[in-house]
C-alpha cells in the first residue's frame, strides 16, 4: 500500500481522500515528482486511489485514521512531515448528520463526534503544520468548510456550528501566517455529489461534481485566495440573510423538511 519516496517539493497530505472531494483532489494533484500522503478511513478505498494516483506518476503513502483521535492524528502528521516535509495541507475529511426525525436536538454524542471531526482535529492538524511551515519559509493550508457555517441550521446544529467555528479558525490563521508566507484558504462549497450530499432527500440545489469542487479548489488554493465560495448563488444567500432580522431567518429554516438517511459508522463523508 506504501511507497517510500525520495524528497519530493511537492508533497500534499489530504485527509478524506479514500471518497468525494479528497479523492478527486488527489487525482489533480497527482503527477510525476508528486507526493501524495493520503489519509482516510477505509485502508480499500485508499489503496484504490494510491493505485490510480502512481498510474498518473505521483508517488503515495495512505494511513487509515479515525480524526476523532485528535492525538494520533496529530502524531501521525509529526511523524509524516519529519520523513517527507508537507508543502500542502488540505483538511477535506468531514461528518455531516442532521438531527433524527422527530427528535428535538442532535444526540450529544453526534454533537461531539462532529466537533471533534470538524473542528477539533483539523484546527489542531493545521496549528501544527502552521508552525512547521513558517519555520521553512511557506506552504499551503486549505480546510474545507460548508456554506452550512452561515446559517444557522435548526435541524443540524452541530454540523452549521463546527464548520463556522472552522471558518473562523481558517481567516484567524490566514492573519496570523501571512507574514510567514504560509497561504490558508477556506473552502465553503454548497452541495457537492458526495457520499454525505447523497444520503440526503429532497432537491438539492446547484449541486456540483466532486472534480468539478476540486478543480475549483486546486485553483483557489493555487492563487492563495483566502476563502472561496460556490456555487456563487450560496455566497448571495449568505449576504441575504446576514442582513434579515434573525427571528425571520430562524422561522424561515425552520419551515425546512430534509431527512437523511443513516451513516456508515464507518466512514467520514464530507
Amino acid at each position: 500500500m506504501q511507497q517510500t519516496p525520495q524528497f519530493s517539493s511537492d508533497t500534499t497530505l489530504i485527509t478524506g481522500a479514500s471518497s468525494g472531494i479528497g479523492e478527486a483532489l488527489a487525482m489533480l494533484y497527482a503527477q510525476p515528482g508528486a507526493h501524495l500522503i493520503l489519509w482516510g478511513r477505509s485502508p480499500t478505498r485508499l489503496a484504490k486511489v494510491a493505485k490510480n494516483a502512481a498510474q498518473r506518476g505521483a508517488t503515495t503513502e495512505c494511513y487509515s485514521l479515525d480524526l476523532t483521535e485528535t492525538n494520533t492524528a496529530l502524531e501521525q502528521l509529526r511523524h509524516n512531515d519529519t520523513q517527507t516535509p508537507i508543502s500542502r495541507l488540505i483538511l477535506a475529511a468531514g461528518l455531516g448528520d442532521i438531527r433524527k426525525d422527530g427528535a428535538l436536538t442532535e444526540a450529544p454524542s453526534l454533537v461531539h463526534e462532529l466537533c471533534l471531526v470538524n473542528f477539533t482535529t483539523p484546527a489542531t492538524l493545521a496549528t501544527e503544520m502552521a508552525d512547521r511551515m513558517a519555520k521553512r519559509g511557506g506552504g499551503e493550508i486549505a480546510f474545507l468548510g460548508s456554506v452550512a457555517a452561515f446559517h444557522d441550521l435548526p435541524m443540524s446544529t452541530a454540523y452549521s456550528g463546527s464548520k463556522a467555528g472552522l471558518a473562523r479558525f481558517s481567516t484567524a490563521l490566514h492573519a496570523a501566517m501571512a507574514p510567514h508566507h504560509v497561504s490558508v484558504t477556506l473552502i465553503s462549497p454548497g452541495y457537492v455529489d458526495t457520499p454525505m450530499s447523497q444520503r440526503l432527500s429532497g432537491h438539492l440545489p446547484f449541486l456540483v461534481s466532486p472534480d468539478k469542487a476540486a478543480q475549483k479548489i486546486k485553483r483557489a488554493i493555487a492563487r492563495k485566495k483566502i476563502h472561496l465560495i460556490f456555487p456563487w448563488p450560496f455566497a448571495v444567500f449568505a449576504f441575504l440573510e446576514s442582513h434579515l432580522p434573525r427571528p425571520i431567518v430562524h422561522r424561515l429554516l425552520r419551515l425546512s423538511n430534509v431527512q437523511q438517511t443513516p451513516r456508515d459508522s464507518k466512514s467520514t463523508d464530507a
